[in-house]
C-alpha cells in the first residue's frame, strides 16, 4: 500500500508548480487526474523536445498521473470536469490548480455542489496579478545577488526554483486542509501565491533582516559560498570542482586533505581571524583559496576525488547534464533506487525518478511513467462517472473528449 493511496485529486495546471505540486502527490500514491485541453494545453509542446515536437518537460512533470483530455470551452466539458472536482466520497473532493479561480471553475461555484471542498489555487502574485518564476525571482532581491562578484548587473539563474518550492508547498498545503477535513468535517480553500513564497524565503534566509538591521545587501560573489568558505578550483585535466568548509569537522578535512595546515596560523596573524570560525573562514576565503587552488591543479579529477573522498571533505565536481547522465552514481538505477530506465510512451527509454522520499515501512516502487495526452479518458467518463458506452461515444463524436486514438 502506498502512502496516499485511495486519495483522489484533480489536476487542471500548467508550468511548473502546480504539476509538480500534483506529480508528488502521484508519486506517494494518490490517484491524481489531469485534465487537459484536445491538443494539449499551453506547456503540452514546451521545450526541451523532441525532433518531433514530444516534450520531455511535458512528460517528466507528469509522471504517474491519469490523463482526461476535454473541451473545457463548452458548457457538457465543464460539467464533466466539475463532476470530477466535486465527487462525493471522504477521498474525493480534493482539486489543485493554478488556473484562474473564476466562472466555472471558481471556488463559490463549486463549492455549492461540494460544500466541504478542499480547493488549493496557486497564483503568481498575491493582488492576483499575473507572474512567473522569471519575474519574481528579479523583484526577490536574488539577481542582484546573483553573477560575478563586483557586477553590478542582475543574474538570473537557470532553475526555478521559486516554482519548485511553491509546488512542494502546495503538496504540503493539500495534504495538511485534506487532515483538517478528516479531522473536523469542514474543507477549504487554500491559496498559495509564487512570490510570496519567494519572498517568504527571503525573510526565512536572514536577507531581508540584513537590509533592515544592518542596512546591507548580499553582494553577488561569483560561485563563491556566502558566510563561510566555498569556492571552485580547475584541475589538471580541465575539469572544475566546488569545495564547502562550513563546520569545523569539515575545515579540518579540508586542511588535512591538501596538507595547508603550515600556513594557516600566518593567515590568521595577517588577518586577525580565528579560522575555527566559520565567518573568519569566509573573510580569509581568498588567502586561503591562495594555497588550496595549486594542490587542486596538480591533481587530476580522479585524484582529487580520491583523496578528499577518503578524508570526507565536502566537495563535489561540475559536471554538464549530460556528464551526469553518464558518469554520476546517484542518476544510475544500479545504484540508487530512484531511478528506473522505464518505457515512456513516445519517447523510447528513459531514465526516470520516482518520489525521492524512502519510508522504512515501505517499498519503493518503479516510478510509472507519464500518461499520453487523453489516455485515461473514457476509463475515467467509465469508471470514474460511471457513463455508459453509449453516452462515451457520443460525447467523443461530439468533440467534448478525446483519446489517443481517437482523436
Amino acid at each position: 500500500m502506498k502512502t496516499l493511496e485511495g486519495l483522489r485529486v484533480v489536476e487542471g495546471s500548467a508550468f511548473v508548480a502546480a504539476p509538480l505540486g500534483g506529480m508528488t502527490l502521484a508519486q506517494l500514491g494518490a490517484d491524481v487526474l489531469r485534465f487537459d485541453s484536445i491538443g494539449g494545453g499551453i506547456d503540452f509542446h514546451r521545450w526541451p523536445c523532441t525532433p518531433d515536437g514530444t516534450s520531455l518537460f511535458w512528460a517528466g512533470m507528469n509522471k504517474g498521473k491519469r490523463s482526461l483530455a476535454v473541451d473545457v470551452r463548452r458548457p457538457e466539458g465543464q460539467e464533466i470536469v466539475t463532476s470530477l472536482i466535486t465527487a462525493p466520497g471522504p477521498d474525493r473532493g480534493v482539486f489543485l490548480s493554478n488556473f484562474p479561480a473564476r466562472g466555472w471553475l471558481s471556488d463559490e461555484r463549486l463549492r455549492a455542489i461540494r460544500e466541504d471542498l478542499i480547493y488549493v489555487n496557486i497564483i503568481g502574485n498575491p493582488d492576483h496579478g499575473t507572474a512567473v518564476d522569471y519575474t519574481v525571482n528579479p523583484s526577490s532581491g536574488f539577481a542582484y545577488a546573483t553573477g560575478p562578484a563586483g557586477g553590478a548587473l542582475p543574474t538570473n539563474h537557470v532553475l526555478p526554483a521559486w516554482d519548485i518550492a511553491t509546488g512542494l508547498t502546495a503538496a504540503t498545503g493539500l495534504l495538511a486542509a485534506e487532515r483538517h477535513r478528516n479531522r473536523t468535517g469542514i474543507g477549504q480553500h487554500v491559496s498559495l501565491s509564487l512570490a510570496d513564497v519567494a519572498f517568504a524565503m527571503v525573510g526565512n534566509l536572514g536577507y531581508l533582516a540584513q537590509a533592515q538591521v544592518l542596512g546591507q545587501d548580499r553582494p553577488p560573489l561569483g560561485n563563491d559560498m556566502y558566510g563561510a568558505f566555498g569556492r571552485d578550483f580547475p584541475t589538471l585535466d580541465g575539469r572544475r570542482v566546488m569545495v564547502v568548509a562550513i563546520s569545523l569537522r569539515q575545515w579540518e578535512s579540508l586542511v588535512e586533505a591538501t596538507g595547508i595546515g603550515e600556513h594557516l596560523p600566518a593567515i590568521e596573524k595577517a588577518l586577525g581571524v580565528d579560522l575555527n570560525l566559520e565567518g573568519d573562514r569566509f573573510v580569509a576565503r581568498d588567502a586561503l583559496a591562495a594555497f588550496i587552488a595549486p594542490w587542486v591543479a596538480a591533481r587530476t579529477l580522479a585524484e582529487v576525488a580520491e583523496s578528499f573522498d577518503r578524508r570526507g571533505v565536502c566537495w563535489g565536481a561540475y559536471q554538464t547534464f549530460r556528464q551526469l547522465l553518464d558518469d554520476d552514481w546517484r542518476v544510475s538505477p544500479t545504484t540508487n533506487a530512484l531511478w528506473n530506465d522505464i518505457a515512456q510512451p513516445g519517447l523510447g527509454v528513459v531514465r526516470t525518478a520516482g518520489s525521492p522520499l524512502s519510508f522504512s515501512a515501505l517499498t519503493r516502487e518503479v516510478p510509472a511513467p507519464a500518461p499520453l495526452l487523453g489516455e485515461h479518458t473514457v476509463e475515467v467518463l467509465a469508471r470514474d462517472l460511471g457513463m455508459s458506452t453509449h453516452e462515451i461515444g457520443r460525447l467523443h463524436d461530439a468533440g467534448i473528449v478525446a483519446s489517443p486514438e481517437r482523436r
